[in-house]
């Protein structure tokens, strides 16, 4: 299953100015950038609303080799010189400390296939007992971290953000209705999933 590609929406103050691939958003950026514009620029991830900070120096040709230049990736030779730890890292797996109770270990002792089968099947069980209350959770999150950086100034954001963690969609779109229409509805498309049974 191939996963979707990463996507960025940049805004100039309150107007949006891209949206799409990294590359495609850096450059529309760094044009804006170039006209002397007074307005702050910022980019988001779309996925988490994080800010993305990029360099936008030199011509477009630079700022596009910067960013499609890989990660550097570790020689095959280093890979295999360097020691193991514990886990099986071919699967995947890897090894944290836990600190429990000694009756939760007595009891993670006793289960079939040991402690680390028993978790691994507790935190399967969890996250699919959990998946539409962390869907919202995480949409709330993200729609939060991107209105306290654009919107916080605006009319109604409190109320807004109280309505968004209230999962009351109506009263949102309500107190968000007089915002900048770039600001609201990037704010709707992010808090698609922030609302029980959407």
């Amino acid at each position: 299953m191939q996963s979707e590609p990463q996507r960025y929406t940049a805004f100039e103050g309150h107007r949006r100015i891209a949206a799409g691939g990294l590359a495609e958003v850096a450059l529309e950026t760094k044009r804006v950038l170039d006209r002397g514009g007074k307005a702050p620029v910022l980019i988001f991830d779309d996925a988490t609303c994080r800010l993305a900070e990029l360099d936008l120096r030199g011509t477009a040709e630079e700022v596009r080799a910067r960013l499609e230049r890989p990660a550097v990736a570790v020689p095959a030779a280093e890979e295999a010189e360097a020691p193991r730890g514990p886990g099986r890292p071919k699967l995947g797996v890897v090894a944290r400390e836990v600190t429990l109770l000694p009756r939760h270990w007595d009891w993670l002792s006793e289960q079939p296939g040991g402690a680390s089968v028993a978790l691994r099947k507790l935190v399967e069980e969890a996250r699919r007992a959990n998946e539409a209350k962390d869907r919202v959770r995480r949409a709330q999150e993200v729609s939060y971290r991107f209105m306290s950086a654009l919107a916080g100034d605006l009319t109604l954001f409190e109320e807004a953000t109280r309505a968004l963690f209230a999962g009351d969609r109506p009263r949102f779109e309500a107190q968000i209705s007089g915002w900048p229409v770039d600001v609201r509805d990037y704010a709707l498309q992010l808090a698609q999933d922030a609302f029980p049974g959407a």
